[in-house]
């Protein structure tokens, strides 16, 4: 694996890591679920399946985060993490019962929930001891979901469905066989200490942070949660559907290539403000538009929204938090970002569906973004940046 050392050669395997990682998600967010309906699942036995995620996260994360940074290995937790989902796949293969299957994903779900949380980590990492952006290498992950959204829906629509899990086993044995060949950067950081941790996690400026990070999170994981629901209210087509989530996906590519290039030149705090007001006008936009092809149009919003906020949200982490603590810290954003506010999105938004009908809905979702706003500008005038 030496031919791999080189700065240029660890920067190719980490894009192209994050391109097959990306391929895999297109799978377990947009074709897991007509997989399931095609073997005769209830739509309440797949919301069953997928439920699982948010709660696993929570633990998965930490204990990945932790053992990374514990053992100053992420690579090594890469390819156990790789090497679970492939095993859970494989288990996936001959199941049709659903309590079988509700088991087994939940095995995956605790392998593959980390995955992003670690790679962002990696990614974070090798960008400064590379000198390059971490927007140059993640914008690599928004490729792959877009390209194989595309390629997997002609691929699925042409064979059928049966292929999916065989689709996700290509995949994850493509990312284990990149991550094989990472390199170590965690080898020259101090060493873990776990009290240091939980102090990071007890600061105000960190625990204020991850509270407004959950407010955003919320009217995020709203939007993907109930965007499809609410179009194919209106009578949207299922074509019509993935061209709304490729829609998204594809509009993070550029968002990612200028803030690569220019995005150092802001700061971070102002930036959240303003990818928080543009989520609370997307968001708004949902809960008034009635015509299913507008909702592809807003949907493009995620380039000003998730691109912006995303990014600059690790970049503010990374200040904060020491780099021997990069991956568990990493590993609360992801908690908070996806399990916890997974969690809230679906039981407030739930909760607003049956009793007030969907636009609420998503006007809800636009006073959390609002209120992220609010919360980020008065951080930044406080601390006098």
């Amino acid at each position: 694996m030496k031919k791999f050392h080189s700065d240029s050669a660890q920067l190719a395997v980490i894009r192209s890591l994050h391109f097959a990682n990306y391929a895999t998600m297109v799978l377990v967010v947009s074709f897991f679920p007509l997989y399931f309906d095609d073997i005769g699942f209830t739509k309440l036995q797949i919301g069953t399946v997928y439920s699982i995620g948010p709660m696993l996260s929570i633990f998965s994360n930490l204990l990945a985060g932790i053992a990374s940074d514990k053992t100053q290995n992420l690579k090594l937790v890469l390819n156990l993490i790789f090497i679970g989902q492939i095993l859970a796949l494989a288990l996936l293969l001959p199941q049709r019962e659903f309590t079988v299957i509700a088991v087994v994903m939940g095995i995956f779900y605790f392998f593959q929930t980390p995955v992003n949380t670690m790679m962002d980590s990696l990614s974070l990492l090798a960008a400064e001891r590379m000198n390059r952006s971490f927007a140059s290498i993640r914008m690599f992950g928004s490729l792959g979901y877009a390209v194989c959204a595309v390629l997997f829906g002609l691929v699925l629509k042409s064979i059928g469905s049966e292929l999916t899990l065989w689709l996700g086993l290509i995949t994850v044995c493509c990312s284990l066989t990149l991550s094989l060949a990472l390199g170590n950067f965690q080898s020259s950081l101090k060493k873990f200490e776990f009290g240091g941790l939980i102090a990071i996690a007890r600061k105000k400026e960190t625990f204020v942070f991850f509270i407004l990070v959950g407010l955003v999170s919320v009217a995020h994981r709203i939007n993907e949660g109930f965007l499809a629901v609410a179009m194919r209210e209106l009578g949207a087509s299922d074509s019509l559907i993935g061209t709304a989530w490729l829609a998204s996906a594809a509009s993070e590519i550029p968002i990612f290539f200028l803030l690569a290039k220019y995005g150092h030149r802001f700061r971070e705090l102002p930036l959240l403000a303003v990818a928080s007001l543009f989520y609370m006008i997307r968001m708004g936009l949902l809960g008034f538009i009635d015509r299913p092809w507008l909702f592809v149009l807003v949907q493009l919003m995620h380039s000003v929204t998730f691109g912006i906020y995303y990014i600059t949200a690790l970049r503010y982490l990374q200040s904060i938090v020491p780099d021997e603590y990069r991956a568990s810290g990493q590993a609360l954003f992801a908690v908070v970002w996806t399990g916890i506010s997974g969690l809230a999105a679906g039981t407030i938004g739930g909760w607003i569906y049956d009793a007030f009908g969907l636009s609420p809905v998503f006007k809800t979702a636009a006073m959390f973004a609002l209120a992220a706003a609010v919360g980020f500008l008065a951080v930044h005038f406080r601390r006098g940046d």
